[in-house]
């Protein structure tokens, strides 16, 4: 705990035996399986299995509302802060994050009962696409959709399954006795947070340190929107490599070969980009190529970005996948 002596019992609680010869009484025997707690022994004795339900709710709540886990910020004391990982709203917790808050808590109430001015961080993460995805299940369900209730209506929809989520996480770090600072709460889209992403955004933007560009990226058809690495689920398919030959304008039998899984796609080839330290392509960038079976005429671009320039490190010779379709 995270004060020197044990704080008097709440008045909800029971109070400590006497030392006196009071009667002891007997409680009722109950026909139910559960554990006995400290009301079903006699008076004066312990129960004979411990039922933390009956225990750790009620002093949580005491530690609560006496402040004892609120950090102080005009504490002279040498600070010390965690934030709480916050868990996705989209469901309940489990063993990792008890073992995180665990490891956390400790580290948390040994700083607080060294002096220091200790706060711990609760929060929770918004999980947009995961949470959007839940929501639209709802939504579909009911025979609708968030196009048709339109955006103000979904967004609505969204908060409310937030404030019921959000709750039970919080209500879970609780039941585990995390010496949370409830107090200084947040969720990844309230305003004070938005505003500081917006805010360290727009400094990392103008030190030059992230860039708007266009790229390749990879698009959910269903959710219409752009999804990163981590939320696509790769599958392995056992393929073809093929390897096609598109013949350089006026260059006799000068071609450029592209190796590709998705010869389909061919037909709507708009240029083939090379990369500009290829020695072997460098002189044919700004000239045209042969769409094969189409004869459509294309041009060969540089894209240091598109293009994987893989080197032989023994000759540094450029090896394949020297070229891409675009």
């Amino acid at each position: 705990m995270p004060h020197s002596h044990p704080p008097p019992p709440p008045p909800s609680a029971p109070s400590a035996p006497s030392t006196t010869s009071a009667p002891s009484t007997t409680s009722t025997p109950s026909t139910s399986s559960a554990p006995s707690t400290s009301s079903d022994a006699p008076a004066g004795e312990l129960a004979k299995a411990y039922d933390p339900a009956a225990v750790e709710a009620r002093w949580y709540a005491v530690w609560e509302s006496r402040g004892y886990f609120r950090g102080d910020e005009k504490s002279e004391a040498e600070p010390f802060c965690i934030v709480l990982p916050p868990p996705n709203v989209t469901g309940s917790l489990h063993m990792g994050h008890a073992l995180t808050a665990t490891l956390e808590d400790v580290l948390v109430r040994h700083r607080r009962m060294s002096g220091r001015a200790a706060v711990w961080l609760p929060g929770t993460d918004h999980a947009g696409i995961a949470t959007q995805m839940v929501v639209e299940r709802e939504l579909n369900r009911e025979g609708t959709t968030r196009h048709a209730i339109g955006r103000e209506k979904f967004l609505e929809r969204v908060w409310q399954w937030k404030a019921q989520k959000g709750s039970r996480i919080a209500l879970q770090h609780r039941r585990l006795g995390a010496s949370l600072d409830w107090s200084r709460e947040r969720f990844t889209m309230d305003e004070p947070s938005s505003r500081a992403v917006r805010e360290a955004f727009v400094r990392l933007f103008e030190a030059g340190l992230v860039f708007r560009a266009r790229r390749l990226i990879n698009w959910c058809t269903v959710d219409r929107t752009a999804l990163s690495d981590a939320e696509v689920k790769h599958e392995p398919h056992q393929g073809k490599l093929w390897h096609l030959r598109y013949r350089v304008e006026g260059e006799g039998d000068r071609s450029v070969v592209v190796a590709t899984t998705r010869p389909e796609t061919m037909l709507g080839d708009t240029a083939v980009a090379v990369h500009p330290d290829d020695p072997r392509h460098g002189d044919l960038v700004g000239r045209t190529v042969a769409l094969p079976l189409a004869e459509r005429l294309i041009p060969i671009v540089a894209d240091a970005q598109l293009v994987n320039l893989v080197r032989d490190q023994s000759h540094e010779k450029p090896m394949r996948r020297n070229c891409s379709r675009m």
